[in-house]
C-alpha cells in the first residue's frame, strides 16, 4: 500500500508490523477500550494479529486504517481511516466505515477530527463512495462530536455484537 495522506499536523500512512509496540501501548490502556467493550489487549501478540488483519484489508480492499504520525515529533498518535465492512452491522453490509483510535495522551488535541476530516474528503473525492458510515458507543460524546463535525448525521441506535449500545451515523 503506497498511499500517504497529510494534514496540517499529521502524516497518515499505512500501518505495518513495526507499529506493534505503539499499538499495544494504545490498546492495552483500559481507558482506550472503555467504549469498545472493555477488553484491552493483554499481549503484544494481539497487536500483531490486529496489524496483520489491517494489512490483509489493504490487500483485499485497497483501503484500511492508517497510522497517524505527528509531523513535528514523529510520534505515533493512533490510527484513523476507512474500512470496507463485509459483515452485517446494523442491517448493513459491504460499506465503507470511517473510524479512529488514539493513544490517551493525544485525546482532546484535535488530531482525530483532523485525520477523520481528511479521510471523509478522501472517501468522496478519491474513492467516489456514495455514502459513508460510522458508529460510536452511545455514551462516547467525544467521538460522536467528531463524527458530527466532519459531516455525518445520526441515524439510529443499535446494539453492536448484541451487547454494546451504539449510535449509527451516515453521510448526508
Amino acid at each position: 500500500m503506497n498511499l500517504i495522506l497529510e494534514t496540517e499536523r499529521l502524516i497518515l500512512r499505512p500501518l505495518h508490523l513495526n507499529d506493534a509496540d505503539d499499538m499495544f501501548a494504545m490498546d492495552s490502556n483500559p481507558k482506550v477500550h472503555l467504549y469498545l467493550g472493555n477488553s484491552p489487549f493483554t499481549t503484544r501478540e494481539e497487536s500483531i494479529a490486529y496489524l496483520n488483519n489491517v494489512i490483509q484489508q489493504y490487500k483485499q480492499h485497497g483501503i484500511g486504517r492508517f497510522a497517524m504520525i505527528t509531523k513535528k515529533e514523529n510520534q505515533f498518535v493512533g490510527w484513523c481511516g476507512l474500512k470496507f465492512i463485509t459483515e452485517i452491522e446494523n442491517n448493513h453490509s459491504h460499506f465503507y466505515e470511517i473510524g479512529y483510535r488514539l493513544k490517551e495522551e493525544f485525546w482532546g488535541k484535535g488530531y482525530a477530527y483532523e485525520a477523520a476530516k481528511t479521510w471523509y474528503e478522501y472517501a468522496f473525492s478519491n474513492l467516489k463512495v456514495n455514502i459513508l458510515y460510522a458508529s460510536a458507543h452511545i455514551d462516547n460524546k467525544g467521538s460522536r462530536r467528531i463524527l458530527e463535525k466532519i459531516g455525518l448525521q445520526l441515524k439510529n441506535e443499535y446494539l453492536w455484537n448484541t451487547t454494546i449500545p451504539c449510535v449509527w451515523y451516515a453521510s448526508k
